[in-house]
Formats: structure tokens, sequence, C-alpha cells
């Protein structure tokens, strides 16, 4: 077997027991060999500044290591006002910084987005394709992934029990192995 991808695991939300930081532990156990998903925290990133571009703070520094390591992103997030959330947005914003020296081109990226509102966090995911398009990313189109109604989705311990949920996220992880392999010839 071939040495499995870096995948950059980014999750759009700091609360511990967030629906989103849920799934992307299921995503990581229900991972293909083809992939090595490990989460990268955005917790410590200070807002952006200009002003600290150039001698940016340690965590930002980490991220930017993190994000160059890694073969691709997926992004996993959650919907706030039918948007991504700052704290999101702020991570990519800091690691794209100064001009020129991004850690993101050329990286191919994944989305999922999952809430528990009826659209699944779908406003959240097409804003994010418009951002990662400036900043390089190559997002995989097909499959999208919006789980709606996430909030009833795990069980006490943080687990998906419901068989076609996991056979979803398992075909759409498997479809992220085959676009990185895409994007890398």
């Amino acid at each position: 077997m071939s040495t499995p991808h870096e995948v950059a695991v980014i999750i759009g939300s700091l609360r511990k027991e967030s629906i989103n930081r849920k799934l992307a532990h299921e995503l990581i156990k229900l991972a293909p060999p083809a992939l090595k998903l490990s989460i990268v925290e955005i917790d410590e990133i200070p807002l952006f500044n200009q002003d600290w571009e150039m001698q940016p703070p340690q965590a930002v520094i980490d991220l930017k290591q993190a994000i160059a390591k890694a073969q691709a992103v997926l992004f996993v997030t959650p919907e706030y006002n039918r948007s991504i959330p700052g704290v999101l947005k702020n991570a990519i914003d800091a690691a794209s910084r100064p001009y020129g020296q991004s850690a993101w081109p050329g990286k191919p990226a994944a989305i999922i987005s999952a809430s528990p509102s009826p659209i699944g966090g779908f406003g959240a995911s097409h804003h994010l394709r418009q951002v990662l398009v400036s900043i390089g990313i190559s997002a995989m189109p097909q499959p999208e992934a919006y789980l709606s109604h996430a909030d009833k989705l795990f069980n006490d311990g943080g687990a998906i029990e419901n068989q076609g949920t996991r056979e979803f996220l398992q075909k759409f992880l498997d479809a992220f192995a085959h676009w990185i392999e895409r994007q890398a010839s």
C-alpha cells in the first residue's frame, strides 16, 4: 500500500462539544487507508492584523506549517448566519498572508458542513467555496456534503449510528481520496 495522503482537518467551530468537531472525529475513524486525517486547531489564532503580518504570532506560524505539511485540506464547518464562522475565515486569512507567502495554493480540498437546520450548512459551504477559489485551493465539486438535523446524528458517545449516514460519509471520503489523486497528477 502506498503512503496515505496527509490531510489537515480544519473545524469551523471552537466549541468542545460542537457537532462539527464530533463529525470530524467520526470522519477520522471512517477514513479509508488512502487518507490520514489530522485535526489542525485554530482556537489560538488571533484576529488577523496586517501589523503583525511580517512577524506573525507563533499560532499562525504553526498553522501555516501544518497546512504546508499537508497534501490536502478537509474543512468541517457549521453555518453561522448563512455563511462561514468568523474563526474559520480568520484562520484562512491569517495563513494566506503576507501576500505571496500563502500556505494554501495548490491544495486539493473538500468541504462538509453540518447543522441542526434543515439545509445542513449549504450557505456556509458555498461561501467557503468562494473564499477557497481566491486563495488557490481546488475544492472537490462532487459529492457535496451538507448534513441537516445534525444535532440528532450523534449518540451520547459522539458516534454516528445511522448506517446510511456512515455509508454516505465513507463514499464522501473515498471521493475525496480520488480527488486528491486527480489533483496530484
